[in-house]
């Protein structure tokens, strides 16, 4: 393929984003709890562990089960799991040592989380949301297996419960993340993200990946831009007030490289003949995680097709004032991109 070349530098210039109407959703019920399982697991008495496990799984009667089986990966029989305990325990024990200093007080996520259940209620008030969010602490490649979000801290583990494995929360300085086992499931474009500030985000994302099933597969590069558009655009409904870098996984200098150069991007695509292109060899480049996307030089994100996508969702909302979240989810990407008329 024939690439231009945009010859381009992403710096610091604009002002990112609009501020937006927001909705006042104070009276709107939403019942949410924690349970801090990681603390009762590590306080086990390893001397009468039986019973202690026992009442464990008397406190936590779904999730220990699925944390035992498919988070820390016991087979079912009683000495399976002792001793997968024991030997969990005490090689994780500096994890959460570390992490009873760095998220030493859960209640302020806690409020965040539940306010943005509050805007998901709004939007959505059929939707059934978690009442429950379940702290923990996993192996390293727990959420790397089970997550669609590699990046992401937060799981569904069933209709009631969320659970949060906080060994992804400790800060980009933490000093395992660097390790070289760590870096080949997370390299550091990755793990800088692994801070307690994007909890909030990744919990919003679990219940946007539940509540709008994926529908980019096969699709040409230009409605895949426009589907990530719409989930960032439902973040951004939920989370109003959480900073864009946040939602985007974008330093700041990176997103407000975008907005400088987004005429730019969008030209690049156009003139390189991406956007109706589906091959997956070809939009890898542009639609997945990445330290940059290297022809748009050092300082770009990678992942920018969904920066993309929700500059056209934006203006097409625009456009389309009175259209709802739930409809916006339901117009086919194709038909955004047609009517919308995104040139920037």
């Amino acid at each position: 393929m024939n690439k231009t070349i945009i010859v381009t530098t992403f710096i610091f210039l604009c002002s990112c984003g609009n501020k937006k109407n927001i909705p006042n959703v104070s009276t709107i019920q939403v019942e949410l709890s924690t349970q801090r399982f990681e603390k009762d697991f590590f306080a086990l008495d390893t001397t009468n562990l039986d019973a202690s496990l026992q009442a464990l799984f008397t406190k936590y009667p779904t999730f220990s089960v699925d944390f035992f089986q498919n988070i820390l990966g016991s087979q079912p029989q009683p000495d399976s799991i002792m001793k997968n305990v024991r030997l969990f325990k005490n090689a994780y024990q500096p994890v959460f040592t570390t992490t009873e200093k760095v998220i030493d007080n859960f209640s302020s996520i806690e409020k965040d989380i539940q306010q943005g259940f509050r805007f998901v209620k709004y939007y959505f008030p059929k939707y059934a949301l978690p009442n429950q969010l379940v702290t923990f602490i996993g192996p390293w490649d727990a959420l790397f297996m089970l997550s669609n979000n590699s990046a992401g801290s937060a799981i569904m583990r069933d209709g009631a419960i969320m659970g949060i494995g906080l060994q992804l929360s400790l800060g980009k300085d933490f000093a395992t993340y660097k390790e070289a086992g760590i870096q080949t499931m997370y390299p550091a474009f990755i793990s800088r993200r692994f801070d307690k500030n994007y909890i909030v985000a990744n919990a919003l994302n679990v219940i946007i990946d539940d509540l709008y099933t994926n529908r980019s597969l096969g699709k040409p590069m230009v409605e895949q831009m426009i589907e990530e558009g719409k989930k960032l655009f439902l973040l951004d409904a939920f989370l109003p007030t959480i900073a864009d870098t946040i939602k985007t996984g974008y330093t700041q200098q990176q997103l407000q490289g975008c907005y400088k150069n987004e005429a730019n991007i969008w030209s690049f695509f156009v003139t390189n003949d991406l956007l109706f292109k589906a091959d997956p060899f070809i939009l890898k480049d542009y639609m997945n995680d990445g330290p940059n996307t290297a022809v748009l030089g050092d300082q770009s994100p990678g992942f920018i097709g969904k920066f993309i996508g929700w500059q056209i969702v934006k203006k097409w909302m625009q456009k389309n004032d009175k259209k709802t979240l739930d409809q916006l989810l339901n117009t086919p990407s194709k038909e955004i991109f047609e009517t919308c008329k995104y040139k920037p």
